[in-house]
């Protein structure tokens, strides 16, 4: 298949315009009628999944995050974006990104986080007009306590060795459940306006923690930015696989920069 071809296929799922004003989304390098056969499918564009893909002759990596957010006027090798970028020029490696656009898509990122933690009769936590939206809210099929919840997302996660964060009473009944993979913070007064019992989402903020639990906020449990996107992966691999013939590989690696979380001994 030609990358151009793959591209259209993306852009059918993910259009570009749904990608938010301040997003890099799209071919990041690539000839349009190079031939795709085997794509590497990662949360972040770093060292270690270039080298990834280069050592298992990847063609094209689809990438969550974007490698350049900013606009640049060199992709000289004296920067690591710019080092990397020459690393997959060299071996002829497309690079494409779905970012927001594949965030807020139906089945998005969200989605792929609520099939990980067993959430049925989902809607969207933050809807937009045509029906698509930010995050999902819905039902486990059974009640857990906030603390066994918790467990449960860490496990199916990959939450390692960083595990979650929890604010909230771990003895908590929690039966409905507000999601959004990623940085999710924005979507707090969301979360307390449908009265769900817990907010899963990464990257939560102190202040904005403590102003939510004072407003009568439900549970929150913080597994981290990549590991409530991570679970994408997977899904667009799947279809990937499916729907062109594709070999699509979800990365071994984990990306997420926290690597550990240390308490001191008493």
């Amino acid at each position: 298949m030609q990358l151009q071809q793959l591209i259209a296929g993306l852009e059918a799922r993910y259009p570009l315009e749904w990608a938010e004003p301040w997003d890099r989304v799209g071919l990041v390098t690539g000839k349009p009628a190079q031939d795709i056969r085997r794509v590497l499918c990662v949360v972040d564009v770093t060292p270690e999944t270039v080298a990834e893909a280069i050592e298992m002759r990847a063609d094209l990596i689809l990438a969550h995050h974007p490698l350049l957010f900013e606009k640049v006027s060199s992709i000289a090798a004296t920067t690591p974006q710019g080092r990397m970028i020459h690393d997959l020029i060299a071996h002829g490696i497309a690079l494409y990104t779905a970012h927001t656009n594949a965030d807020v898509a139906s089945p998005g990122v969200s989605d792929a986080l609520a099939d990980a933690l067993g959430i049925v009769g989902r809607m969207p936590l933050l809807p937009t007009a045509d029906g698509r939206g930010h995050g999902r809210v819905g039902r486990l099929p059974m009640v857990l306590p906030l603390r066994e919840f918790a467990q449960l997302a860490a496990r199916v996660l990959n939450a390692g060795d960083v595990g979650v964060r929890v604010a909230g009473d771990l003895a908590k009944r929690i039966t409905l459940v507000a999601v959004c993979g990623g940085s999710g913070g924005d979507f707090l007064p969301q979360a307390r306006e449908l009265k769900v019992d817990v907010y899963v989402t990464g990257d939560l903020k102190h202040h904005q923690v403590s102003e939510h639990l004072a407003l009568g906020g439900p549970a929150l449990v913080d597994a981290g930015h990549w590991a409530t996107e991570q679970p994408w992966l997977t899904e667009v691999a799947g279809w990937l696989a499916k729907e062109t013939g594709l070999e699509a590989i979800v990365s071994g690696l984990s990306t997420d920069p926290w690597t550990a979380q240390l308490r001191g001994r008493p």
